[in-house]
């Protein structure tokens, strides 16, 4: 049974024709990324492993880093307490291909009369975005700093950098690339799969090649499909990308 929270108003001032093509099999239930981080914490990482999925660090219920699993970095070091909720597909790569990010909108004006745009224009005005931004199947924790560090980076196979960046956590960050741990790339691959299937108005690009690799050397295992089984319980879609891939591993 699919459980529903709250009931969502729009506002026809919001309405904007990019809405109606927003989504094929997306989030159309919440569109707060608040309310969306929330469930995570206390109705998916009660019932999956706390690890974070870069350095499989733990923590616990009030979203403190219990075991840092080795991680060590001079960068964001208040960051290094709490876990934050990474979007593996980055808020911006898919922010840009909406209007109000680039551009701005007449709605996205501060109380000094000045215009602003980006992420909290799009966050402001576009449904479409917001359902995107707070899509659960896109979100995992992340140890604050890493989730920093990382940035709106790209993944890649392989960062040409010395060994141990971040104490033992096998994550590798150079250039503006990010090499992920061999733990973490099916996972990566399979949210930027779901993303790109789920919602036209985005492309993964020049790294799809890459990724659908990553999606086959590094199979689904039962804990994803747990999680992903857990989402859709909350968000009322399905992931497709994982869930063919649970059965055809015979994990369901």
């Amino acid at each position: 049974m699919l459980k529903q929270f709250g009931t969502i108003v729009i506002s026809t001032t919001l309405l904007f024709p990019s809405f109606s093509n927003a989504s094929n099999d997306g989030n159309q239930t919440n569109q707060s990324f608040s309310k969306a981080k929330k469930m995570l914490e206390r109705q998916v990482y009660t019932d999956v492993p706390r690890l974070t999925i870069y350095c499989q660090a733990d923590f616990n219920s009030k979203k403190k880093i219990t075991d840092h699993n080795g991680f060590t970095s001079q960068k964001h070091v208040k960051r290094q307490a709490k876990i934050e909720w990474e979007h593996v597909v980055p808020a911006e790569n898919f922010g840009r291909n909406f209007s109000e990010w680039l551009e701005g909108n007449s709605a996205c004006v501060n109380s000094k009369g000045k215009s602003f745009k980006g992420r909290r224009c799009a966050e402001k005005v576009n449904i479409a975005y917001r359902y995107m931004q707070a899509d659960m199947y896109n979100l995992y924790p992340a140890i604050g700093a890493v989730n920093a560090l990382r940035s709106n980076y790209n993944f890649a196979s392989q960062v040409t950098t010395e060994k141990n960046q971040f104490g033992s956590c096998p994550i590798k960050i150079k250039n503006k690339t990010v090499q992920p741990p061999d733990y973490a790339k099916g996972q990566i691959a399979r949210a930027y799969l779901y993303m790109e299937a789920a919602y036209p108005v985005y492309n993964i690009g020049r790294q799809k090649r890459e990724l659908q690799a990553w999606d086959k050397q590094y199979p689904v295992t039962a804990t994803e499909c747990q999680r992903t089984q857990l989402i859709e319980s909350l968000q009322g879609n399905e992931n497709r990308v994982v869930k063919s891939a649970c059965l055809e591993r015979g994990i369901w």
